[in-house]
């Protein structure tokens, strides 16, 4: 067990937890506050691979792509939201599960019309495409940018959050809409500002993403999943939450695959390892969802209210 895989797994880890903290980010501020639960962030995540990829073979720079991909995730949000998810904010969530299911479902089947089957793939950055060095090791510098972004990303976030006028609204919202707008203030519009937020923050991921997997229909299913469980892990309408959570959840997800198997194969044979570990492994962060569901059910990091 070397230091260099130690090195390497614990910054993928991280790197795991950078993606899914931009996707759970916005998905725990639309349910934390609008009590809405949106299985169509999945499908935003992809749309933002998609246009990301397409701009970036278009223009060759890779800035302009990032750009494209927020700001048309963010643009397909608030259009969905103000046309049909608004109507579903009053009724019971297995009415928003069916919509939004459905809408991934037409999703997919409109990105597989308009760019087809085949998976669509994108070059890692030229200026990212070395090394870096961490703990005197080398790691991919593309992934270590990744890192760096989901960093800046929670900066952010928690400077808007706690230090303008807008995240104390949208503060306030999580702990009581009803009220915040008994107050004055435009709910909807608000609403409107968290969901694209959510949005932009899905589409960056996806596009993040895009170089270092295939960029194909129903690529948001997946990290939909994983996010769901960052959610209830972190605790509900919890940014803090969602960061923790998505850290723990890539640790586990990632190095429990890797060091269960080396585990495994010390106490049983080869072709046992081999088989039993990655499966055993895929089921660690469900265990531990089950756990917290069953012994703190607000979430490990909850909202702090008052």
């Amino acid at each position: 067990m070397s230091m260099s895989l130690f090195v390497a797994q614990l910054l993928n880890s991280v790197q795991l937890g950078a993606l899914l903290f931009l996707m759970s980010a916005g998905l725990t501020l639309i349910f934390g506050i609008m009590n809405f639960l949106n299985l169509a962030h999945g499908s935003i995540f992809m749309v933002g691979a998609y246009v990301g990829a397409t701009v970036a073979a278009k223009t060759g720079s890779f800035t302009v792509a990032i750009i494209a991909a927020v700001a048309a995730t963010m643009i397909l949000g608030v259009i969905v939201e103000r046309t049909l998810l608004r109507q579903l904010y009053l009724r019971d969530h297995l009415d928003q599960v069916l919509c939004t299911f459905g809408l991934l479902l037409i999703a997919n089947e409109v990105v597989r019309y308009i760019w087809g089957a085949s998976p669509v793939f994108i070059n890692v950055p030229d200026m990212l495409s070395g090394t870096v060095s961490i703990f005197g090791q080398s790691y991919p510098a593309y992934r270590f940018a990744i890192i760096l972004a989901g960093l800046l990303v929670v900066l952010g976030l928690y400077l808007l959050i706690s230090r303008t006028r807008l995240g104390m609204l949208i503060r306030a919202g999580a702990n009581n809409a009803s009220m915040v707008s008994a107050l004055g203030v435009n709910i909807k519009f608000l609403n409107t500002v968290v969901f694209a937020l959510g949005a932009g923050l899905a589409g960056l991921g996806g596009l993040l993403v895009a170089p270092l997997v295939s960029v194909q229909p129903g690529m948001g299913e997946p990290i939909l999943i994983l996010t769901l469980v960052v959610i209830v892990i972190g605790g509900v309408g919890s940014i803090r939450g969602a960061f923790y959570g998505a850290l723990i959840v890539g640790l586990i997800d990632t190095a429990g695959r890797i060091y269960l198997q080396i585990g495994l194969l010390q106490i049983f044979e080869r072709s046992v390892g081999q088989a039993v570990g990655p499966a055993i492994a895929s089921m660690l962060i469900y265990i531990l969802m089950a756990i917290v569901l069953a012994f703190k059910p607000q979430g490990l990091f909850p909202v702090k209210h008052g």
